[in-house]
């Protein structure tokens, strides 16, 4: 399952790595698409921190950059879960900028409303990237497996501790009669 799950993630960022580096080489060729959705962006940004730059070329590298490097990330598989995560959320606001079927003439609506749900079908498959353990246990399972690991190792503690109490007590008993015993001797 190895070469299947390695060939998934590298076709999965492939996209992100072309699009990303191009992006961030000239981010003015988006920034006219981006700058509806920057504008309701930056406030937030500026709320923030005031010294985030907020204007829409930045922000277009920004984003970029996360592309590149979390695509190229999820392709190595080196923190490719959280890599995921990023590039999912690097989309959200890349397919609203640059896909709006909403708005348009019909046949530049027909186009957006493919690439919006073709970007969509990419968001599902970076989800089960951002999922998948590569067939190990989750944080989840191995959480609940650590608890009961310890709760029965505290159960065993307590046992022991309490066949030690009655083994001590009953050589004290012994020592007790013995000493008492011994008193009792001549001599």
């Amino acid at each position: 399952m190895k070469p299947v799950r390695s060939l998934a993630r590298v076709m999965l960022s492939g996209i992100f790595v072309v699009s990303g580096a191009r992006s961030l080489q000239s981010p003015e060729r988006l920034a006219l698409k981006a700058k509806p959705v920057t504008d309701r962006i930056a406030p937030l940004i500026q709320q923030v921190s005031p010294r985030i730059p907020a204007d829409t070329e930045t922000l277009v590298r920004v984003n970029s950059a996360a592309q590149l490097i979390g695509g190229l990330m999820l392709a190595t598989g080196k923190f490719s879960r959280p890599a995921a995560l990023v590039l999912a959320g690097t989309l959200v606001p890349t397919t609203i900028a640059g896909h709006p079927f909403w708005k348009g003439e019909p046949a530049e609506r027909a186009q957006n409303q493919i690439h919006f749900m073709k970007n969509l079908g990419i968001l599902g498959g970076l989800l089960l990237a951002a999922a998948d353990t590569e067939g190990k246990p989750g944080l989840r399972w191995r959480a609940g497996h650590r608890i009961g690991h310890s709760r029965r190792s505290v159960q065993r503690a307590v046992r022991t501790a309490r066949r030690e109490v009655r083994i001590a007590r009953r050589e004290a008993r012994i020592v007790v009669r013995s000493a008492a015993t011994a008193r009792r001797l001549p001599g």
